[in-house]
């Protein structure tokens, strides 16, 4: 089973912390969850990715989805600190061209 912590920090960026295995189950409500995000006009989104232990398609599907859709809004997604294991997904896929990950949650967007 997997959490989602969802909070915006003062600079008015989403942040969206999935804590454990991204599968094909969990990816549905992350795309649910960044959906609602964009949808509540937090069109700057960071996924912090420390606390994901697993990463398939889906995940990677729900992610996109949510660059996306963030973008269609005038915003952006963003990805931090992603583990070893995620990051071989990255690599593997050349999505780490696309989603650019960051070393830390505030790093992203300049901050």
């Amino acid at each position: 089973m997997i959490e989602f912590d969802v909070r915006t920090d003062d600079r008015g960026i989403g942040v969206v912390v999935p804590r454990g295995r991204l599968n094909m189950v969990s990816a549905r409500r992350l795309r649910e969850v960044l959906t609602e995000l964009v949808d509540a006009g937090t069109t700057r989104v960071v996924v912090d990715l420390g606390e994901t232990t697993f990463l398939d398609s889906s995940g990677l599907g729900a992610l996109i989805a949510g660059l996306k859709s963030a973008r269609q809004a005038g915003g952006d997604l963003q990805v931090a600190r992603p583990t070893p294991e995620v990051m071989s997904v990255f690599e593997l896929t050349n999505l780490d061209k696309v989603l650019r990950p960051r070393a830390s949650v505030e790093e992203a967007f300049g901050g």
